[in-house]
């Protein structure tokens, strides 16, 4: 389990990272998303003691992971793929992390199977890897100590979909054994198919969270309204509340068909008037972060 309770991040007077909580269950793979500087990997690196926060604080299994005793048994964890040693074979890279571990090295050439490499691509140097092969690899290095755990920050780099399918697989996999998942990616349609959760990030501070199917299938009417004042007094008026997205829209707890006759019958002018969730998890990313592409959500 994770626990994320009102971590805090500033750099001078910018806060990176703004109040956030929230929490990663057992059995549950938790999509953690955001567009471009909005926060997720300076978070992450803060649950993973790498950074440390201003305020607030962030657990695994109830401890904070700078005080796991030996926490590659506990929590894995893949930031980066490209951090590995360059000049490392795929397994002296395992066999070393095993040994730090105190595990059997023996278990290297299966754990090396397991994400894909065989017994050639094991004696080869990280340096001449592609970077599906490097993600592989940190897949195998973050599982290799069987945590309980999985921190992961854009684990489907580089990977083929052949590759991003197989990712899927092994994450729910893992998450139906009982573990907790933690992923951040920038492939929504990939997070939408695996995620139990969504905790989505903008500015720094979350912008929602909850159940995917909860979130995705919320009911009401995306409404863009050309006067926003006018609209917000329609609303009033049909004592209707809006909340209003970073796109400009506002999402009512109503069906379309009494707010479009309602706007019409007092020349409120509508550009766009759907039902909500339609479209899905790429649709309510953009609704709620207002970025333009949804490639834009790496950092």
């Amino acid at each position: 389990m994770i626990t994320v309770e009102n971590l805090t991040k500033r750099y001078g007077a910018q806060r990176a990272v703004d109040d956030v909580s929230f929490t990663c269950e057992p059995g549950t793979v938790t999509g953690f998303l955001g567009p471009n500087g909005a926060g997720k990997s300076t978070t992450m690196r803060m649950i993973c003691g790498l950074t440390p926060p201003t305020s607030g604080s962030a657990t695994v299994s109830g401890v904070p992971y700078r005080r796991l005793g030996n926490p590659g048994r506990h929590v894995g964890v893949l930031l980066d793929a490209s951090a590995q040693h360059a000049g490392r074979t795929g397994r002296e890279t395992l066999a070393l992390a095993a040994m730090t571990m105190g595990l059997d090295t023996a278990r290297v050439p299966e754990r090396l199977a397991r994400v894909g490499l065989n017994a050639t691509a094991g004696k080869r140097r990280v340096r001449a890897y592609s970077l599906g092969m490097r993600q592989r690899l940190g897949l195998a290095y973050a599982m290799l100590g069987d945590p309980a755990v999985l921190i992961l920050d854009e684990p489907a780099n580089g990977l083929d979909p052949e590759g991003i399918f197989w990712m899927r697989g092994l994450l729910r996999e893992f998450a139906d054994r009982g573990g907790t998942v933690l992923l951040s990616s920038h492939l929504l349609r990939e997070v939408e198919a695996v995620a139990d959760r969504l905790v989505m990030i903008g500015g720094g501070r979350i912008l929602t969270q909850g159940d995917k199917d909860v979130l995705l299938g919320a009911g009401g009417t995306v409404v863009r309204p050309e006067d926003p004042a006018a609209f917000d007094a329609l609303l009033r008026r049909l004592e209707l509340t809006g909340s209003r997205s970073a796109d400009g829209t506002v999402l009512v707890q109503s069906e379309p068909a009494p707010i479009a006759r309602a706007a019409a019958a007092t020349g409120v002018v509508l550009l766009e008037v759907r039902p909500a969730g339609a479209g899905g998890l790429e649709e309510m990313f953009l609704r709620l972060t207002g970025t333009t592409d949804p490639t834009e959500v790496t950092r």
